[in-house]
Formats: structure tokens, C-alpha cells, sequence
């Protein structure tokens, strides 16, 4: 992954996935230290929520959950966007957010200069499947550099 740099990348997946699990099986092909955060469904931002947890120094990645569960959701994706920049100068990190499809369609439409930043959405069919962790940190690799 992009150490020291952020990039946005999106996990569009249409299971619910248990976060410690995801992390388990990411560390696996990474030899630095991956963080997760767990949004809260109250979160009022996005940014915010993840500068509040990511920890210091911070994480060479950050991999955010949660998002389909956020009440606000649509208030959140359009904060995203106006403070977008922020994310650049604050999170020196890839950040990849675990999201489902209608999260994505919701960021297309409002949040649509914020998710340009990301290449197309890495798509995972089951979670169980360790070749799909694995090629998903490939494609994260590539993509966050």
C-alpha cells in the first residue's frame, strides 16, 4: 500500500463482514500493521470519526466500517465531500472503506468529488474466501501507490 500517502480506496462487498475478521485475514498479506475503525451509527462525520480513532503516530492503513449502518448517512457522504481535502492533508494513509452498493450509489451521488479519488471499487462476492483477500491487497497495492 501507499505508505505516507493517502489514497482512497472502496471495498464494495454484499455480505456484512465481521471487522476483526477482515483485519485477521488482511494482516496475513501485509507485513505493517492495518487499523480498523468501527463508525458508530450516531457518527456526524466521517472524517472526524476516523481522525478521532486512528491512533499516533498514525497507521501505515486504515480500513473503515460501518458506514451502511450510520443513521445520518446522507449528511455524513455530503460533509465528506465538502471537507475532502482534509483527508489528503491530515491522513499521510491508504483508507479503505468497506462499503455495499447502495453506500456506493449514496457517494456517487453525493459525495461524487470525494469518491473520484478512488479507482474503481474492488468487489468482493464471499468472505470467505482467502484468494479474494488476497488479491483484494494486491489490487489495494496497485491502486494506493
Amino acid at each position: 500500500m501507499s505508505q505516507g500517502h493517502f489514497a482512497l480506496i472502496l471495498v464494495c462487498s454484499k455480505f456484512s463482514p465481521q471487522p476483526l475478521s477482515v483485519l485477521n485475514q488482511l494482516q496475513e498479506f501485509s507485513a505493517l500493521p492495518i487499523q480498523g475503525v468501527m463508525l458508530p451509527p450516531s457518527v456526524d462525520t466521517l472524517f472526524t470519526a476516523i481522525r478521532a480513532a486512528v491512533d499516533e503516530p498514525p497507521p501505515p492503513a486504515v480500513v473503515v466500517f460501518g458506514l451502511d449502518s450510520v443513521v445520518a448517512v446522507d449528511q455524513v457522504l455530503s460533509a465528506t465531500n465538502l471537507v475532502r481535502e482534509e483527508f489528503r492533508k491530515q491522513f499521510p494513509f491508504p483508507l479503505v472503506l468497506w462499503i455495499d452498493d447502495t453506500i456506493l450509489q449514496k457517494m456517487i451521488r453525493l459525495a461524487p468529488d470525494f469518491k473520484s479519488w478512488a479507482a474503481n471499487p474492488l468487489r468482493l462476492e464471499c468472505c470467505c474466501h482467502h484468494r479474494a483477500f488476497q488479491q483484494t491487497y494486491k489490487i489495494a497495492c496497485v491502486h494506493g501507490r
